[in-house]
């Protein structure tokens, strides 16, 4: 710390209790001067010769009050003053980072400037300041961390303004030049360090462009943002530096932000910091990742800032979802909700991502405004990842038995809209869902199983479907028809022409245990038996066996026609009549062959083994 020593006499100021201060001389004082509670017993000529203030008070007081003085809105206080005073009679004063701003302040309210005496205490300060402080990196954030103290004063002697320029200009100098300490707590990476026995992990490699970031967090929130203003205004640093510096602040400064909480009761300060920071964020995207953009909109929810706030951070959000992980996403819900997670929050996310591919520009001519649509900016590549984001999302706040099916439904059209490989993440999702709300309609069973399409199921999740009770029998018919589809493609064999084999499907059921004074259509929504589970695993095993390795070449093309006869054999068991059966392929070629959005998938895939650990809810087995 720099520091500067004013007169050469020595320091004779003495203490008669805690609130009297005299000088040790064998001259009698003949002024008392009172600041706050504290009396100063002085002499009227050194004091007189350097301050324009005490002249006035002297020249203006009572002839019988003319020895007494009172001061009492000095500031930096009778600390400050005693700064002063020593500086009048000649004694040693020693100014630094801490005490310099409050010494400033007070002689500009006594008024000693070079037209009372040549070489003041006003000058000596302000030299001082622009030759040692302002040229001191740690300095110029502890002087500004004072003049908070010391407001309106502070400012208007622009030592505040000028603390700030020169950090910030410091922040902004080439990294080469930087020969000072700085806070850098961050280490560095085991491989970085080479082979070198004698590195303990702290970075020993050049100057890091954000070397300046950890001691601006000292700082409250008001210096700081004009800090960072004074930054982004020299336009010298990269936006995902000035981006470092508010995570760096953010997590210093705001308790809990690490894990997307607030511990405080102090609402109203950590409001204005998150507030503060938003504004501050950089316009350019990728500036910031977007699991800090979740983290401060969490924050700002739970400290309830103002709709402009959560607003620009849901478009900010959306503009990079891509990046976002799921446990990003778990926004709890507000106290008083049933629901464990905010679902609105997370779809205005999605829909401000959607919209990027939907922009729209306007010309206008002459009278007529027309619209003009442009190619979107989104790639293939994105768009899948937030659809597999998602559905991982959707299958974590399917655990919540709160949690109503229209947002499950309508979360997951949102992203109907992306085409993707597979569907298994979805199912997934889906699957988790009705594990956690059984009780829930036969039309709601259908309504969700609709977001699926089984002919994007992956063979895994096949297996685990045919055998999953939950699932309406409809699905689970659909989902083996299609695994028979792509073992036969996969075989080399012709698809099997269903048209043709459902000709062949005539006859009642006579073996199922499905009264047969039921509706169809219901029988058809409704879960299928441990009974027709156990028909239809038989018949995934034939066509999977029928499809194992070297099956098709050693047994030719008549062994796998037998086993596409044997499938439609073991299907008419599980169809009432050939009127229901064709009903159902007739309603699902209308739809596009699909059970649900032919474009909605996820790149994740079923999880049998977490499904197995969940015993059933109902009286039968649970095979999944």
């Amino acid at each position: 710390m720099k520091f500067m020593k004013l007169g050469s006499k020595p320091d004779t100021f003495q203490s008669d209790g805690s609130n009297l201060r005299y000088v040790a001389n064998e001259l009698a004082t003949d002024i008392t001067v009172t600041v706050g509670d504290v009396k100063f017993y002085l002499h009227k000529f050194p004091l007189l010769s350097k301050s324009a203030c005490l002249q006035k008070l002297v020249a203006s007081g009572n002839e019988e009050n003319s020895d007494e003085v009172q001061i009492s809105d000095v500031p930096g206080g009778p600390v400050a003053f005693e700064i002063c005073a020593k500086f009048c009679y000649g004694m040693t004063v020693t100014l630094n980072a801490y005490n310099v701003v409050a010494a400033r302040c007070a002689a500009e309210y006594l008024g000693m400037h070079e037209t009372i005496e040549k070489g003041n205490l006003i000058y000596k300060i302000d030299v001082f300041l622009n030759s040692s402080i302002f040229r001191s990196w740690k300095d110029s954030i502890i002087v500004l961390q004072t003049t908070t103290s010391l407001l309106p004063l502070s400012e208007e002697l622009k030592v505040a303004s000028l603390c700030i320029d020169a950090i910030a200009t410091k922040a902004c100098i080439d990294v080469s030049k930087v020969d000072w300490s700085y806070t850098y707590n961050r280490r560095k990476l085991p491989e970085e360090n080479g082979n070198d026995p004698k590195c303990d992990g702290v970075r020993s490699r050049p100057v890091p462009k954000d070397w300046w970031v950890e001691d601006l967090c000292e700082l409250e929130i008001d210096l700081y943002k004009r800090v960072i203003m004074n930054i982004k205004t020299k336009g010298i640093l990269s936006h995902e530096v000035v981006g470092e510096a508010l995570k760096a602040y953010s997590y210093r400064r705001l308790p809990g932000f690490s894990k997307g909480v607030i511990h405080s009761v102090d609402v109203v300060k950590y409001r204005s910091t998150v507030d503060t920071i938003v504004w501050l964020l950089p316009a350019e995207k990728g500036s910031v990742s977007s699991s800090f953009l979740l983290k401060l909109l969490k924050a700002a929810i739970i400290v309830d800032t103002g709709e402009i706030s959560r607003e620009q951070l849901v478009r900010r959000i959306g503009q990079q979802l891509e990046e976002a992980s799921v446990n990003d996403l778990l926004i709890r819900a507000p106290e008083g909700e049933d629901v464990i997670y905010d679902v609105d929050t997370v779809q205005k996310i999605v829909k401000e991502f959607l919209m990027q591919d939907q922009n729209a520009e306007f010309e206008s001519e002459e009278n007529e405004v027309r619209e003009i649509r442009r190619p979107g900016i989104l790639t293939d590549a994105s768009k899948l990842m937030v659809a597999k984001l998602i559905d991982a999302y959707l299958a974590e706040i399917a655990k919540d038995p709160n949690l109503p099916l229209s947002k499950f439904v309508d979360l997951a059209e949102m992203v109907s809209c992306i085409s993707r490989p597979a569907h298994d993440g979805l199912y997934r999702a889906i699957d988790m869902y009705l594990k956690e709300h059984p009780g829930i309609s036969k039309s709601e069973r259908k309504k969700i199983c609709k977001l699926m399409d089984c002919k994007k199921l992956s063979i895994d999740a096949c297996v685990h479907a045919v055998q999953n009770e939950r699932l309406p029998l409809r699905v689970v018919v659909q989902v083996l028809f299609f695994e028979q589809v792509r073992a036969a493609a996969s075989s080399g064999s012709s698809t099997p022409d269903l048209p043709k084999g459902l000709k062949d499907l005539n006859g009642g059921y006579h073996g199922s245990s499905r009264s047969a004074a039921t509706d169809p259509e219901e029988d058809w929504d409704a879960v299928a038996t441990a009974e027709e589970l156990k028909v239809l695993k038989g018949e995934l095993a034939a066509l999977r066996l029928g499809n194992g390795v070297g099956g098709s070449e050693r047994n030719g093309g008549d062994s796998r026609n037998s086993v596409d006869r044997a499938a439609i054999s073991k299907m008419k068991g599980l169809v009432k009549s050939k009127r229901i059966f064709t009903k159902i392929w007739s309603t699902k070629g209308a739809q596009g062959e699909n059970i649900g959005s032919d474009s909605s998938e996820s790149l994740g895939s079923a999880n049998p083994e977490e499904d197995k650990s969940t015993p059933s809810r109902n009286r039968r087995h649970s095979v999944s």
